[in-house]
């Protein structure tokens, strides 16, 4: 004897398997024992040296290296001429953000916002528009990265 459903109730199943479909579609994927989720972080160091806030200190003012006062301002340094106000200030960005985190905006600032202007320090591949002398070169080298976050990481509130 077959059993004849309402349109209401069939309606009800599917909507739920819609659902429940939804629910496990939503939890984050793994691939062994590796969560893919959006990358906030990037906690290796670069180097085994550890970086030097000092020298740190002079990428971040160095309009040939880091040149970062191009876009952030910051009052450590105002005997600097024309901090940028393209970037937010940097005041206080070692108590805001761990050094990981600062890591992957220094490295690679898209990964965290595929629209924001400001340039892969450290990232030599997938970039456009790329003169031929500084193809396949990254701005800064793993040292001067870790430097500038060692410096970075100084600027608290």
């Amino acid at each position: 004897m077959s059993k004849k459903y309402t349109t209401p109730f069939v309606a009800a199943v599917a909507g739920g398997a819609v659902l429940a479909l939804a629910a496990v579609c939503a939890q984050p994927v793994s691939a062994g024992t590796v969560e893919v989720a959006a990358m906030t972080e990037m906690k290796d160091p670069l180097t085994k040296q550890p970086g030097d806030a000092a020298k740190g200190k002079g990428i971040f003012s160095n309009r040939k290296l880091g040149n970062c006062l191009a876009c952030h301002a910051l009052e450590a340094m105002k005997e600097q001429p024309f901090h940028g106000e393209v970037g937010p200030p940097l005041d206080g960005v070692g108590s805001n953000y761990s050094v990981a985190e600062l890591r992957l905006r220094v490295v690679d600032p898209k990964a965290l916002n595929p629209d924001t202007i400001m340039p892969a320090f450290y990232r030599a591949e997938g970039l456009n528009r790329v003169l031929k002398k500084f193809d396949g070169k990254s701005i800064l080298d793993a040292q001067q990265v870790e430097d500038l976050l060692a410096y970075l990481a100084t600027l608290k509130e």
